[in-house]
C-alpha cells in the first residue's frame, strides 16, 4: 500500500461523522439536522461542529426555517461537496485495488 495515497485523503472528509453526513447526504436532496443526529447517534453540539466545518468548506450549506413554531435546520451537499465526496471515493477504490494487486 502505498502511504502517499492514504495522505492524499481528505482529512475534512475522513473524519467519521463527515464521512456519515456525506453519506447521507449524496443520497437525499436534503436531511434536516434530528435525522442526521438519529442517524449517526451524536450529540447536538457533536453534530453542529461536524457540519460548520463541512459548510466552511463549501461541502454542505445549511438553511433555517421554522416548521410551525419549531425551528427547522436542513442540510443539503453542495456541487462542490459532492465533487469532493466522489473523489475520496475514487482515491479509497485506487487505494484497495493497489493493495489487493500487491502493488
Amino acid at each position: 500500500m502505498n502511504h502517499a495515497q492514504i495522505l492524499q485523503l481528505d482529512p475534512l472528509i475522513h473524519a467519521p461523522i463527515r464521512l456519515g453526513i456525506l453519506s447521507i447526504l449524496v443520497a437525499v436532496e436534503s436531511a434536516p439536522f434530528s435525522y442526521l443526529k438519529d442517524r449517526l447517534d451524536t450529540s447536538d453540539g457533536n453534530l453542529s461542529t461536524h457540519l460548520t466545518k463541512l459548510e466552511q468548506a463549501g461541502y454542505v450549506s445549511i438553511e433555517k426555517s421554522f416548521q410551525g413554531k419549531r425551528p427547522l435546520t436542513t442540510c443539503f451537499m453542495t456541487e462542490m461537496g459532492r465533487k469532493a465526496f466522489e473523489t475520496y471515493l475514487e482515491q479509497l477504490e485506487r487505494i484497495v485495488k493497489t493493495t489487493k494487486s500487491g502493488e
